[in-house]
């Protein structure tokens, strides 16, 4: 069942041994970004720090940090497994059975299901602050450059003011004072594309605090036309309770911690960072528009959300390869020649991505190169692509690296192009314009220019592999083999067998 609130994912992670409760005192600067960061590295539990400085309300940090967590916040045990929900979605070819119609009337009832549910009002709604003062909430100070305190999970809501539509987008908001903050809606997003719309200021509405799941689609690279909250409740498989902000015109989620309502004045702009980012360096000071508060409401025993981006691997990276299963089948649809693709937590995702084809023709991975940076938000900020062939597991890095550094000739098989670039890569000599890098590592034939032979790759028997599996298992030592073969480098594998054949050596 999915999960109507934060809190209630709170309980089911304390309940599953998933959630550590932090009661000593600690610091919101720098303190429990410190601690949070050293737990996400070692793939510790999600943190509930309950007696923050300066603050009545607890901290919850580390919610999405490893893929069973992010797994249990979708529902499934995998997170392979919400690409096969949405494939099943996308499947528009008319049943062959009883049973293959039954499975697609149950996919629509589901899409049915999703659509938001209006309600008059909510837990969010259970206490109204009119004289707000964000100096009440915890928020954090994550790295020492930092430019002062951010929000880092918020929800935005904005709408397009020409037809009424709602987008949510997640935009850092570093506070200035009680009532002020920035919004660092970057030129790409929907919520900078609604700000021009408005003109001068801009309703906006901020949750903190959402079910899991509406957080996460707060993140997601969706195309304009498609409603986050419609989305999430897909995802859920149950809709997203929604109703009335108080001040502004927009509609919130019912089951927050928190909505701050206010607008965003675009003629004051204001000077917006450093900030550590999740590219693993600060994203410098730069002059954004100013979100000005008029109003808090809340639950009456709130939990406030926060995450620490910053050097990978950290917390997000799990949202980015729940982003990378959900759109894999939406990418295939677009580019069907498309086996899998593997978003790398060291790439910040937006840095590298690494795609399997299954070949046809001469060319075929330029255009596909080409076809993904025409993608939109999904996938056109993307710097380097390398494409290999169908039978390489994208996921293997170590096997890709070895593939692709063999394969290729650069003379041949780099592709250079001028393009929009994410505006915190501060590689580019331009802000949000710069080159991207498109490397074919597939194997060539003469129809592209290779006349002799590929050399075939070394692959052991598999009637030799088949006998000396079986003969090792008889002496109990498979396992110090499949040890050795899961990571051949560390030496481990190697050093726990030759102990082992010591004492009881090999019949000759």
């Amino acid at each position: 069942m999915p999960f109507d609130s934060l809190g209630a994912f709170v309980a089911a992670l304390t309940k599953a041994g998933e959630l550590a409760r932090v009661e000593t005192p600690v610091d919101p600067y720098l303190e429990i970004a410190e601690i949070t960061d050293r737990v996400v590295k070692a793939g510790g539990p999600a943190l509930l720090f309950t007696n923050v400085k300066g603050s009545r309300y607890p901290v919850l940090t580390n919610q999405f940090g490893t893929e069973r967590r992010t797994a249990m916040a979708f529902g499934v045990g995998r997170l392979s497994e919400l690409e096969a929900r949405v494939r099943r979605t996308l499947d528009f070819s008319l049943p062959k059975t009883a049973a293959d119609a039954f499975g697609k009337l149950l996919t629509l009832g589901a899409l049915r299901a999703a659509f938001p549910r209006r309600v008059a009002t909510g837990p969010a709604h259970e206490i109204v602050e009119d004289e707000p003062d964000l100096r009440t909430l915890p928020i954090l100070t994550t790295w020492p450059l930092d430019g002062g305190p951010f929000i880092t999970l918020p929800l935005v809501f904005t709408k397009n003011p020409a037809d009424g539509t709602q987008n949510i987008g997640m935009y850092r908001m570093q506070v200035y004072d009680a009532r002020t903050t920035g919004m660092h809606w970057q030129r790409h997003k929907q919520g900078r594309a609604h700000a021009r719309a408005w003109g001068g200021r801009v309703p906006c509405a901020v949750a903190l605090g959402a079910d899991p799941i509406l957080t996460y689609a707060a993140t997601a690279p969706l195309p304009p036309m498609i409603d986050e909250v419609l989305f999430a409740g897909f995802l859920r498989g149950k809709p997203i309770r929604m109703m009335p902000a108080r001040t502004v015109d927009l509609a919130v989620p019912a089951d927050a911690e928190f909505i701050l309502e206010g607008y965003v004045d675009n003629d004051d702009l204001r000077s917006e960072g450093p900030f550590g980012d999740h590219t693993g360096v600060y994203s410098l000071a730069e002059r954004y528009p100013t979100f000005h508060l008029r109003c808090i409401t809340r639950r009456k025993e709130p939990i406030y959300p926060a995450t620490v981006v910053g050097k990978p691997p950290m917390e997000d990276a799990w949202l980015g390869k729940a982003t990378e299963r959900i759109f894999l089948p939406l990418l295939q649809m677009l580019v069907p020649e498309i086996v899998d693709y593997n978003l790398p937590v060291e790439g910040g995702f937006h840095n590298l991505a690494i795609v399997a084809i299954k070949k046809s023709y001469p060319g075929q991975a330029f255009k596909v190169m080409n076809a993904l940076w025409g993608l939109g938000h999904m996938m056109m900020l993307t710097r380097t692509l390398v494409v290999v062939d169908h039978d390489v597991d994208v996921h293997d890095l170590r096997r890709v690296a070895w593939f692709a550094l063999n394969n290729v000739d650069p003379g041949r098989d780099l592709l250079i192009v001028r393009g929009p670039v994410d505006d915190l890569d501060h590689a580019s000599s331009l802000p949000a314009l710069g080159h991207k890098l498109g490397i074919d590592a597939t194997r060539k034939g003469p129809d592209e220019g290779y006349p002799r032979e590929w050399p075939p790759e070394i692959v052991t028997d598999a009637a030799t592999r088949a006998l000396v599996t079986e003969r090792w298992r008889s002496y109990g030592l498979d396992r110090f083999l499949e040890r050795a073969s899961a990571d051949p480098w560390s030496g481990q594998g190697a050093q726990a067998l030759e102990r082992l054949l010591r004492e009881r050596p090999l019949e000759r």
